[in-house]
């Protein structure tokens, strides 16, 4: 058998290795759109993907012990398998997430059957190669302890370069299926190799590789949840007009609704915590003119609230310009009445000392809550931007049945603030039902103890009772940057 020469060698094990770590940071955006982006996402593809490596690398290993066995000609099938459940995978994706979400309905199992599903078999005949392109490096002129030094190191080099090239350029520049495609002709193209140095390249190789371009076609063409994909997220606009005459649509972020808006009702707030907020604001205004800091822009329901009302003194720190973009697009938002800051909204509290009458923050969204947006640390950054009136407003999800969520972020806010409120619909919740609450945080209390908006049907809210809201958060756990577990406090249920 002819020995390639070990640098050709590096250089394939480098690109596998790249091409298989893009997959691994195209797993987590693709499945955003069906369970959400959270910890429990990416502890899931990760545990997924590095135990599909595992399994890779111990077949390979099997592999180079075999007698008779081509490792080059192994390699290129290796390759081909990869390359074939790589473009699979989104097939695989939309086949298996009703039938496994509805089967596992708790989250964690949930999103683990979910990335097992689509991404563990990629990840495993991506693995094969490395035991087998090793044995083949050692056989070479070259002295063993270089050849398998330069064989870890570059795996580990393709491993860093594919995760740079997916996360700052295929993904927010090709999409996670063009993304998909590409990665399959690199897959194919090294086999290709491997069939060429084991001379092995038959008109069967041919074919397969053929077959695996127009498979990659078909991936890369196939339907896309998101009608836009940023650098953070999968957006998508959708119209749910119940008359066309009336045009309104909810944009979804990953896998959420994060705002409703109609064309002709700017003052209108589509769901409860919306409603509570613009309320409240209203409520506990110190003036006329109330300056405001939104925590996330989402579709700016609110700022469009707002400046339909005369207020533009109002500043919204929006991570993702690509929201904003969406939002002034098919959302009806004009730029121009609200300062935007495409940053992070702790930094950019931190770096801006503005003092505002209200601070607005919309953090909770299912099981995925910035943990450097509840602490105390925040909290106290947050009272240091306000003016001596203003208030802190911002809301929570949790479970009727638990309330370990919204206790403790009473309980830390109870550090930072004289008063703290709790406002929901005002009804009993059914044991065990998703209850959405907005706290209301400052020096004095709200004038009121109810109060009943559209949210777009008339609703009711009110506040929950002192001596519940100090009982749920007597049984709260403080949230520190150094310790805050929210995404287990609010995360799936026992």
């Amino acid at each position: 058998m002819p020995i390639a020469p070990l640098w050709l060698l590096v250089a394939l094990q480098a690109t596998v290795s790249a091409a298989s770590m893009v997959v691994e940071i195209v797993a987590g955006r693709m499945l955003a759109p069906y369970v959400g982006m959270s910890l429990y996402t990416w502890t899931s593809v990760i545990a997924v993907v590095l135990a599909g490596f595992s399994a890779g690398h111990w077949w390979g290993g099997r592999l180079a012990d075999r007698t008779g066995i081509n490792p080059m000609s192994a390699t290129g099938w290796a390759l081909v398998a990869a390359a074939l459940t790589t473009a699979l995978a989104s097939f695989a994706l939309r086949a298996s997430a009703e039938p496994v979400l509805t089967a596992f309905p708790q989250p964690v199992w949930g999103i683990t059957g979910l990335t097992l599903a689509a991404f563990f078999l990629p990840s495993l005949f991506a693995g094969i190669p490395a035991p087998l392109l090793t044995q083949v490096s050692l056989s070479g002129p070259s002295r063993q302890g270089q050849a398998l030094g330069a064989m870890f190191a570059s795996g580990a080099i393709g491993a860093i370069v594919g995760t740079l090239l997916a996360g700052f350029f295929f993904i927010s520049w090709l999409g996670s299926l063009w993304t998909l495609a590409t990665v399959t002709l690199v897959y194919s193209a090294g086999a290709a190799l491997c069939f060429v140095l084991a001379r092995r390249a038959r008109t069967l190789h041919a074919v397969t590789l053929l077959a695996l371009v127009g498979l990659a076609g078909a991936t890369a063409f196939s339907p896309n949840p998101c009608h836009v994909e940023s650098r953070y997220f999968c957006l998508q606009s959708v119209d749910i007009s119940a008359d066309p005459s009336r045009v309104t649509r909810a944009m979804v972020i990953d896998h959420m609704v994060h705002g409703i808006s109609a064309e002709n009702a700017p003052d209108v707030m589509f769901t409860d915590h919306a409603a509570m907020l613009d309320a409240l604001a209203r409520l506990r205004a110190p003036n006329a003119t109330p300056s405001r800091f939104l925590i996330g822009g989402g579709n700016y329901a609110l700022p469009r609230a707002f400046a339909q009302r005369g207020l533009t003194t109002t500043t919204v720190a929006e991570i993702d310009p690509a929201v904003t973009e969406l939002a002034a697009r098919d959302f009806w938002f004009d730029p121009t009445t609200t300062r935007v800051l495409h940053m992070d909204a702790r930094r950019a509290l931190l770096t801006d000392e503005t003092r505002y009458d209200a601070i607005l923050g919309d953090a909770f969204t299912d099981v995925a809550v910035p943990q450097h947006l509840v602490t105390q640390e925040f909290f106290s950054l947050v009272r240091s931007r306000m003016t001596p009136d203003g208030s802190y407003l911002m809301n929570v999800i949790d479970y009727a049945d638990r309330m370990q969520a919204i206790g403790s972020v009473v309980k830390t806010l109870q550090t930072v603030f004289p008063v703290v409120e709790v406002w929901a619909e005002a009804r009993r919740p059914e044991l065990g039902e998703r209850v959405v609450m907005v706290i209301a945080a400052g020096m004095s209390e709200t004038s009121v103890d109810s109060f009943t908006v559209p949210a777009p049907d008339r609703t009711t809210f009110a506040a929950l009772g002192p001596g519940f809201v100090d009982q749920i958060a007597a049984a709260g756990t403080l949230l520190t940057d150094d310790y805050a577990p929210i995404d287990r406090l609010v995360g799936p249920r026992d």
